[in-house]
């Protein structure tokens, strides 16, 4: 028996399922507020490399349009998504509103605490945030320990690459400013898709519909666009497709690190500075247009 050689046999099969490994993500996301968070729900769902082990349903309370109980159409349209998609992953209800102005300013949720619950059991936790950072910055909140063990993927802010200014006054951060803070002050390793960077996600409602109207899924996407409040416009920004696709695949994106200002947390925070928008339609198209419901 060669014991050199099965040893190194043992070692590549080793290194070889290590490198099949899913990756484990917690996705937060207010599906019921825009079109865009059913197709970056799909998108991530669907990928063999990622496991989702929680769907957190977040709110748009502070919005002018929103609906009461924001969270919980959330909640129902994740679930309703992941039946059209024929899985069973984990959904939770997140905060109802916006973190509190004072005292214990947490959201206590199920959303949070499974948040807390993985941190406290795993070496690292990786969060894709789709809307307010409620449940996030709740979790910490809750629990200050974990932050440290947080890997938060984000979209929000406007950065000036320029003068590496960063403003907070576009929907995501008006949802829940004090959450923002929290997380921006806090240790938590933060990636943030801005606002100016995601906007390249532009895209003709007649562009998408003929890239995927011929699925099944693809008509359930379209008719998300349809029923929405301003369901005539001709053409939508995808805004958390872009996130979702640059945590799959950063070949999609650029990165800058950027030390933020004093007021912003005053600490290395890092940045999407670009995307490829075509090729990020074009993996989505690829990956809808392949999946079969068993």
């Amino acid at each position: 028996m060669n014991t050199s050689k099965n040893l190194s046999l043992l070692v590549l099969l080793l290194f070889m399922g290590a490198g099949q490994a899913q990756r484990q993500v917690i996705v937060d996301a207010d599906t019921g507020n825009e079109v865009d968070d059913p197709y970056a729900l799909v998108r991530i769902l669907l990928e063999p490399s990622v496991e989702v082990t929680a769907l957190n349903a977040a709110h748009w309370q502070t919005s002018h349009w929103t609906k009461p109980k924001s969270m919980e159409n959330s909640h129902r349209l994740n679930q309703q998504l992941l039946g059209e998609l024929g899985m069973g992953v984990r959904t939770l209800r997140g905060a109802p509103a916006r973190m509190y102005d004072w005292g214990d300013r947490a959201q206590h949720s199920a959303a949070a605490y499974e948040i807390v619950k993985q941190a406290r059991e795993k070496e690292e936790v990786t969060i894709l945030a789709l809307g307010a950072l409620t449940n996030v910055a709740s979790a910490v909140f809750i629990a200050p320990e974990i932050a440290k063990k947080l890997k938060i993927y984000w979209l929000g802010t406007t950065m000036d690459f320029e003068t590496k200014m960063l403003k907070r006054n576009d929907f995501n951060p008006l949802m829940d400013p004090y959450a923002l803070d929290l997380l921006l002050d806090s240790q938590v390793d933060f990636y943030i898709m801005p606002i100016n960077v995601a906007v390249d996600m532009e895209i003709a409602y007649a562009d998408l519909a003929k890239a995927i109207d011929t699925h099944p899924l693809g008509k359930f996407l379209l008719k998300r666009w349809d029923d929405h409040i301003d369901g005539s416009r001709e053409k939508r920004i995808l805004w958390d497709l872009a996130l979702v696709a640059a945590y799959i695949d950063p070949e999609l994106a650029k990165i800058q690190t950027i030390k933020t200002s004093p007021d912003s947390g005053n600490r290395d925070i890092h940045f999407f500075e670009h995307i490829d928008a075509k090729h990020i339609y074009q993996d989505f198209y690829r990956t809808l247009l392949a999946f079969e419901r068993k």
